[in-house]
């Protein structure tokens, strides 16, 4: 019995902690998309993309944009979101070329940077607290990089890659075009020659007499 209990024991503790996995996996995310970073030129404007997911639900989601200036956390943004979809408090900036560009409906929670410069090139961070999931927090992190003009990428080789491949193919179903073509012409030669072939027999037979046809025979 004592053998069972334990085993039981350790059957729940087992369940638990898989459960426990389940809801750390699917808690509090911040994103700033597949791509983290964005190069743009000096003196225009940038979207610095967030998005936030929870499968628990967001309760008094709070979030906020830091600018990392070498070593000191700047604070850009913050506001607070009451429950899913519902529209944000109003939406505290502290920085007089940044506005606020999210929207609860999609999760989003982007700001805009105005008139770039060199000195706004680094990292950013979005910040996440959700209080439904014990204050659960997360951080995702968005990448800039200012330059003077963006760089032009010379596409010769893959021009000249595609290009090939793409000549390839063609020749490939040229060449494939042109056999069952062939193909085609031969078998149809050859069905003629057996039409010919056939038709010159029945010539023959029928003037030799023999073209299944009884004769009648001549009275002497």
């Amino acid at each position: 019995m004592e053998t069972q209990s334990r085993g039981h024991l350790r059957g729940r503790g087992l369940l638990l902690t898989l459960i426990t996995g389940v809801c750390c996996v699917h808690a509090l995310e911040m994103s700033t998309g597949k791509i983290p970073f964005l190069e743009a030129v000096n003196g225009s404007t940038v979207l610095l993309p967030c998005t936030y997911a929870s499968c628990i639900g967001i309760t008094n989601l709070y979030f906020k944009w830091e600018y990392n200036d070498n070593g000191t956390m700047q604070k850009l943004v913050d506001s607070v979101i009451p429950t899913d979809h519902v529209k944000a408090n109003k939406v505290m900036v502290y920085h007089e070329r940044v506005a606020y560009f999210g929207t609860i409906k999609g999760n989003n929670i982007s700001i805009l940077l105005y008139n770039v410069t060199f000195e706004d090139a680094g990292v950013y961070s979005c910040f996440g607290k959700n209080p439904k999931e014990k204050g659960r927090n997360h951080t995702a992190y968005f990448t800039l990089y200012i330059v003077e003009e963006l760089r032009v990428i010379d596409n010769t080789l893959t021009i000249i890659i595609a290009s090939c491949v793409g000549g390839s193919i063609a020749f490939l179903m040229a060449f494939m075009l042109i056999k069952n073509f062939t193909l085609f012409v031969l078998a149809k030669m050859e069905e003629k020659n057996k039409e010919c072939l056939v038709t010159s027999s029945g010539i023959d037979n029928t003037e030799n007499g023999l073209s299944g046809s009884k004769s009648t025979p001549k009275k002497a």
